[in-house]
């Protein structure tokens, strides 16, 4: 498990993982591991874990250190996988969403953690993001390859709808408990766990003395502490329209940022979609209408404190659109690079002398908020 994974590795609805992972990468890390002139050594491990690679890079002078740190990480991430994961019979997801409308079910400190920011988040956002979102879930189909879509139809929507709404989740923290008020009610996490792993697993890396690490699953990441060579880690934003077919999509990059003890994550309508009838069919779904998102944005990139925020928020302000996200998210004081149809760019003041935008057709458009 401390090497590449091999190319066989499969997620938990078996689909190959290489079949389908480039199209997640909406981040890319880019490492500068430049002629240090101390001690420290840039050590980086990837696993394949939450159905996606996750990418551990740590700082250290000692190779002993910095593996035991990586192996932390990885250990916490594993351990939110296992709590959460919504095709795992035995998770204590999979047991909340069977006594829906039931019984109220005991979690683990972490389970009930994520639940009660998964529900603040929601009421700020006022339901763009919503973890009940499950029952509509299984209606859209974007599998990489799929050559036949077929559209659910307006009734499915409506009856899947009747089973969303973040209110009906009751939490009960004296006894860590959680209860679904109604029967067919379901949820997925898929939208705030990447981030919040990120966070437990720099927890982790802290704790075991290390001070400077970067932690990637998918395209969420979470830094703390400075590069080998002092310099705080860089990250690229990936063009959401890029001009030709990549190999690797992901390294086609249009912005960069420095990123020194944040978080941030994309959500993007170039990463799961089908075309049909001419027209684009991403995975965001709203779920307040049961349809992709048509909030006019195709990128929406946040950059928060906390992985847990930056990965629920870029799914609710690709949904808001450019306005009352950035409205919000200036409010929260995070900040945010939103790329809309035009590719006209928009970004928050606590950024704009941060980022550095790399292709003219994005540079001509910029839009300071």
């Amino acid at each position: 498990m401390n090497t590449r994974h091999k190319h066989t590795a499969k997620d938990s609805r078996g689909r190959t993982i290489l079949q389908w992972m480039p199209t997640l990468c909406a981040i890319f890390v880019i490492l500068i591991i430049a002629g240090c002139n101390n001690s420290k050594q840039t050590y980086k491990k990837s696993r394949v874990l939450m159905d996606t690679y996750c990418t551990i890079t740590v700082t250290s002078t000692s190779r002993t250190n910095a593996e035991t740190a990586i192996d932390a990480g990885f250990n916490a991430i594993e351990r939110i996988q296992n709590l959460i994961n919504y095709y795992d019979d035995k998770s204590e997801l999979s047991a909340l969403n069977r006594a829906a409308g039931l019984a109220p079910v005991e979690v683990s400190a972490e389970t009930l953690d994520m639940l009660q920011k998964a529900v603040a988040i929601s009421k700020l956002t006022d339901g763009a993001f919503d973890p009940t979102i499950a029952p509509l879930l299984r209606h859209w189909q974007f599998t990489k390859g799929e050559t036949k879509h077929v559209l659910p139809t307006k009734e499915t929507i409506s009856n899947s709808l009747r089973h969303i709404g973040y209110s009906g989740i009751q939490i009960n923290t004296e006894n860590s408990e959680v209860f679904l008020t109604e029967t067919g009610m379901k949820i997925d996490l898929g939208g705030i766990a990447k981030g919040y792993g990120a966070d437990k697993a720099i927890e982790a890396i802290k704790n075991t003395g290390v001070n400077a690490a970067l932690v990637a699953i998918a395209g969420d990441i979470r830094g703390f502490g400075n590069n080998a060579d002092g310099s705080p880690w860089r990250i690229g934003i990936q063009d959401p329209r890029p001009a030709k077919t990549m190999d690797k999509p992901w390294e086609d990059i249009i912005a960069s940022i420095d990123l020194l003890d944040r978080a941030v994550s994309t959500s993007g309508d170039y990463q799961r979609f089908f075309i049909k009838d001419g027209k684009r069919y991403h995975h965001i779904l709203d779920p307040r209408t049961g349809y992709p998102s048509d909030s006019g944005l195709i990128s929406a990139t946040v950059i928060a404190p906390e992985g847990y925020l930056s990965d629920s928020l870029s799914t609710a302000i690709f949904i808001l659109g450019p306005e009352k996200g950035l409205m919000l998210l200036n409010s929260e004081g995070m900040d945010a690079v939103l790329i809309d149809q035009n590719k006209q760019v928009f970004i928050t003041d606590g950024i704009k002398e941060k980022i550095k935008i790399l292709k003219p057709e994005y540079n001509g458009s910029l839009n300071p908020q």
